[in-house]
């Protein structure tokens, strides 16, 4: 990849380390693990998620208010009201908060409210927004499109790289395949890849991979084992009632469960988990109805 100036790894042992808050960073010893729903869809919702998950522990909360849907008559998200809810949690809970833009107009707001930046797969070869996003002094996690060469997807990185901003996270979620049973086929090579090609952070979404939430755990562990530097894993109150994706998201407490269940897989590659050291609000959390 000669066109990969910024992006190639120069030196075999140096790697990137980015800081997603002032207490969590990604590319170093510690796995970052981030959980949380598809869709922002209330308060009480994403209160349940980050009081859950802050004992797992999980070092970022996920949730989507732009959704970019097959169908125009999906639910698209709450938008700006999402927005809010999600300030409102990185704040009472002293933690990073991850979400998607999918347009140059929403970037402003977006950087405003939340901690990491996403791009979806549908959106890896948006270049205007990439390039958008170069001028942007946040993290940007950039997630691999539905059948984009890894060429492809470390030259998107390029873009935002080469216009300013070197905070990029590469996000593998699953390339599109003829099989139906999985929604996507994790292509756990291509991490390992990226990681002998590129110094930057890569993290692996088994979700949007499997597309099953019994599949989930085991392709988690899998990423970790073969180096992934994080994990954005879908999970929700009540996954049967989720307004998007709700076959993938597992329960709050089978996250707390793969969490855990990931230790020792983590030790076995030199790896760990940082436990969350922010103190919780003194405040009685709703029940998510």
């Amino acid at each position: 990849m000669k066109d990969a100036k910024l992006t190639a790894k120069t030196q075999q042992q140096t790697r990137s380390q980015i800081a997603l808050s002032d207490t969590v960073t990604i590319g170093g010893r510690d796995l970052v693990i981030v959980g949380g729903p598809c869709a922002v869809e209330s308060l009480a919702q994403m209160e349940a998620v980050a009081e859950a998950l802050a004992v797992a522990p999980v070092q970022g909360i996920r949730g989507g208010v732009y959704k970019p849907r097959t169908s125009p008559y999906a639910f698209q998200g709450m938008g700006q009201e999402g927005l809010e809810i999600l300030d409102t949690i990185r704040r009472r809970y002293q933690v990073p908060v991850v979400t998607e833009v999918m347009a140059i107009a929403q970037i402003e707001a977006v950087a405003a409210h939340a901690d990491v930046l996403q791009i979806g797969s549908r959106n890896m070869q948006n270049f205007d927004l990439l390039k958008a996003l170069g001028t942007v002094d946040k993290p940007v996690i950039l997630k691999r499109g539905l059948a984009a060469t890894l060429e492809e997807f470390v030259m998107a990185a390029e873009y935002i790289l080469s216009h300013g901003n070197s905070q990029v996270i590469l996000c593998e979620r699953g390339i599109r395949s003829f099989d139906p049973y999985t929604r996507n086929v994790l292509d756990l090579g291509a991490v390992v890849a990226l990681k002998q090609i590129t110094h930057l952070p890569v993290m692996v979404d088994p979700s949007h991979a499997a597309g099953k939430r019994e599949l989930v755990a085991d392709l988690a562990r899998g990423a970790v084992a073969c180096g992934a530097d994080g994990l954005l894993i879908e999970c929700h109150p009540e996954p049967e009632k989720s307004v998007s994706d709700a076959r993938q998201a597992l329960s709050l407490e089978d996250m707390v469960d793969l969490v855990h269940s990931l230790r020792p897989v983590a030790a076995a590659v030199g790896r760990g988990i940082a436990a969350v050291t922010a103190s919780q609000p003194s405040l009685t959390i709703p029940q998510y109805v």
